[in-house]
């Protein structure tokens, strides 16, 4: 068994140049997780894993050899501290290839029929982007990343989505791409936005669409509000004034669930 004890290892300086740099990532290929949560996701869905790092005592529900690991390595607590990316690590840290993500040609239905999309506008919280792709997986909308939003490979964006990169598509597009797709497919694209001819989401069908949602300061860009065919808003108390993006998305992405739901 591979051990390693200094934190100078070029392993070790390997892993943090993937936990802070989303240039690194992409110029390598590869990610990093940090928890037994996610491999045990990443064993579950059989995504290869590259290297495996865990500590004597870290409690993995088998032994670190059964994840098929091109390189497993038992490393001491103070490199597992120097390595991790979590203030308080969990014993165990691995890497993945990253998958590719490029759009398709064409929108067709998933498996169950359903054509709901997520575009994400220039979200640039690495927590928000990871909430609303476990929204989305769970409630069966499929996302698209738009120019300007948070790595989808940034650690906190992986622990925050508990697994939906081992199992889901998300895609990586430009705005003006994804639009003709959704019109060429015959999708309503709606913004999560304010304007005159705003409506409650409650009155649209959300069962074939696309809903955009911006960042957490500017909202929806004014290229991306030109492109959509209507806004449509959350009904909310008239005291406040607006919800974080992540919570805004899971209530319209329910909502899209319930009309399908409904439907049946």
């Amino acid at each position: 068994m591979e051990q390693i004890t200094s934190r100078t290892n070029p392993l070790c300086t390997h892993l943090r140049k993937l936990a802070s740099s989303r240039a690194y990532r992409e110029e390598t290929g590869e990610f990093l997780c940090d928890s037994p949560k996610l491999l045990s996701e990443a064993e579950l869905w059989g995504f290869g894993i590259t290297a495996l790092l865990y500590t004597s005592g870290a409690a993995l529900e088998y032994a670190p050899e059964t994840y098929g690991a091109a390189r497993t390595v038992l490393v001491s607590e103070s490199v597992m501290r120097a390595v991790s990316p979590m203030e308080t690590p969990q014993g165990v840290v691995f890497t993945c290839r990253a998958m590719g993500h490029r759009p398709p040609e064409t929108l067709t239905p998933d498996k169950y029929g359903r054509s709901r999309y997520l575009l994400l506008d220039g979200v640039q919280d690495p927590g928000n982007v990871g909430t609303m792709l476990r929204t989305a997986d769970a409630f069966g909308w499929t996302v698209f990343l738009l120019p300007g939003c948070a790595d989808v490979y940034n650690p906190k964006t992986l622990r925050a989505a508990m697994g939906v990169h081992f199992r889901s598509v998300i895609y990586r597009d430009t705005l003006e791409h994804a639009a003709a797709l959704l019109h060429a497919a015959g999708l309503p694209l709606y913004a999560a936005a304010l304007g005159e001819d705003t409506a409650d989401v409650r009155t649209l069908d959300l069962r074939r669409c696309a809903v955009i949602v911006g960042s957490e300061g500017r909202g929806v860009s004014a290229e991306a509000l030109a492109l959509c065919d209507r806004r449509l808003k959350i009904p909310m108390d008239r005291t406040c004034e607006s919800l974080n993006a992540a919570a805004a998305a899971a209530v319209l992405l329910w909502e899209g669930a319930r009309q399908e739901g409904a439907e049946e």
